[in-house]
C-alpha cells in the first residue's frame, strides 16, 4: 500500500514552475475581474443618476443585480481554483 501511495503522490507532484506562472496569471486575472467589477458598478450607477435627474424612473435594479451577482462570481472563483490546486 505504501508503494501505491509514493507512485501516486509523485504522478499528482505539479512542479513549482507552473505553479508559480499560474498564481502568477490568477492574480492577474482577479485584478482584472476587481476592476471590471467597480467599473460596472460605477457605470451602472451613474446612468441611474443621469436617469433619476432626467425624470425617467427605468428600472436598473436588474443591472445592478446583474453587475453584482458577476462580482461574487469572479470573488469565488479564486478561493475556488486555489483550493482544487
Amino acid at each position: 500500500m505504501t508503494t501505491l501511495h509514493t507512485l501516486a503522490a509523485t504522478q499528482l507532484a505539479v512542479n513549482s514552475d507552473v505553479t508559480g506562472e499560474l498564481d502568477k496569471v490568477l492574480g492577474i486575472l482577479a485584478w482584472l475581474v476587481t476592476a471590471a467589477g467597480v467599473a460596472g458598478l460605477m457605470i451602472v450607477g451613474s446612468r441611474m443618476a443621469l436617469a433619476l435627474k432626467s425624470g425617467e424612473f427605468e428600472e436598473h435594479l436588474s443591472q445592478f443585480l446583474t453587475v453584482l451577482g458577476a462580482c461574487v462570481i469572479g470573488a469565488a472563483a479564486g478561493p475556488i481554483v486555489g483550493f482544487v490546486l
